[in-house]
């Protein structure tokens, strides 16, 4: 039979409560219905990290067969940010960043895109049915 060192026990232990805190639903919330038909979704950013060490060493009246002593420890650390709400609203999907204001132009051109190709489609739209009407 297999012997498991020390350090084996302890990383697994520690991988298994960082498992315990970190799923998909910390990343994804559970949506948030409210009266009036509108779900909200939050999301936000996980990042984490941990480290494991240890080591053998021997006593100073320890018998030759016997196994060296072991010492370790482990340590992590977890970080949640909000990010943003998933706003859904029959069928439409509006992101609403949690971030402050964008702090240069190129910043906020870059938010803009999406809602400006959203208006400039409907505006085409708008033109194809004015067109088709006459």
């Amino acid at each position: 039979m297999e012997k498991n060192h020390p350090i084996g026990d302890l990383m697994s232990t520690t991988l298994q409560k960082i498992r315990e805190m970190v799923d998909v639903n910390t990343i994804v919330g559970a949506p948030i219905h409210t009266d009036d038909g509108v779900t909200l979704i939050p999301v936000s950013k996980l990042s984490f990290g941990f480290a494991s060490g240890g080591s053998d060493f021997a006593c100073k009246n320890q018998k030759p067969d016997a196994d060296n002593s072991f010492g370790g420890g482990s340590g992590a650390g977890v970080n949640i940010s909000p990010v943003a709400f998933l706003i859904v609203k029959g069928d439409t999907v509006k992101l609403l960043p949690v971030a402050p204001p964008a702090s240069s132009t190129v910043d906020r051109v870059v938010e803009l895109v999406p809602e400006m190709i959203d208006k400039i489609a409907g505006m085409m739209e708008k033109k194809k049915e004015d067109k088709d009407a006459f």
